[in-house]
Formats: C-alpha cells, structure tokens, sequence
C-alpha cells in the first residue's frame, strides 16, 4: 500500500473484489478478442490487403455517404494524421480509394472506395460476420459472466 493512500480505498477495493472467476472471464474474453483479430488478419492477407488497408477501407464505407476526410480516418484507426495520409496514398496507388472534393466544401477532400475496393470489400466483411455469428455465443457467455 502507498504510504499517502489510506487503507481501504476505493481502487484497493475494487482490486480486492476481484475473484478469480473474473480474471477467468477476462483472459478468456481477450483471448477470444486475440482469435477474431487473428482471423480478421489472415482474411485480409487471404483478399490481398494487408489488414490496415482493410481497416482503412471498412472505415471509409462505414462512415457513410457524407465521405471521410484523411482527419476522420485517422481518428478512426487511432493513428496520426501523417500516419493516415500515408496510408491513404498507398491506397490511392493500389487504387483502392480515391480523393474527391467535398460537395459541400471544397477545401474539404473526401476519400471514396473504388469499385475493386468494394468487392474486396464485401467479401471480407461476409466472412467476418460469419465468423462474428460462430463466436457470438461464446462471447455473450463471457460478458454475462461478468458481475
């Protein structure tokens, strides 16, 4: 215990409070989390993206029809703007997305998915819920198990 934290507090509580069951859930819950990523990496090298172009691309379509700007993705995929303008360019190159002005404002550039980047696209994201629908009974265990 620190010497300037008085006995009983509240974060030596909720330590104690924490039974083996929980630790259980919890490493089982991340090891479950650790089994989709794995998933999800393998699919996207199997569909020739490296797995953050398809993050990149699956954010893009899920932001919607308004278009993500190069600021938006970064927030998204909790990188640095420079980070994500690189990116980007790659995925210019591999033309898998392309930079529009915005309708709405034209300093603003939107980043759009291109025909090749949608059918990569739909292909993975059917074998990810698949794969979702496979470990959705074991992870509803795991977060009902929690207090």
């Amino acid at each position: 215990m620190a010497a300037n934290s008085p006995a009983g507090s509240r974060s030596e509580q909720a330590v104690g409070a924490i039974r083996q069951s929980d630790y259980r859930a919890l490493a089982e819950f991340r090891h479950t989390l650790r089994r989709f990523l794995a998933f999800s990496e393998a699919a996207a090298r199997d569909g020739g993206l490296t797995p953050q172009q398809h993050q990149a691309i699956l954010a893009i379509k899920g932001h919607g029809d308004g278009g993500m700007s190069i600021g938006d993705l970064a927030d998204k995929l909790l990188v640095r703007h420079h980070s994500a303008g690189e990116l980007v360019d790659r995925l210019v190159k591999a033309e898998l997305v392309t930079r529009l002005e915005s309708a709405d404002d034209r300093r603003r550039v939107v980043l759009v998915l291109t025909p090749q980047a949608e059918a990569v696209l739909e292909a993975l994201s059917a074998a990810h819920l698949e794969e979702l629908r496979k470990t959705k009974p074991l992870l509803l265990q795991l977060l009902h198990s929690l207090p």
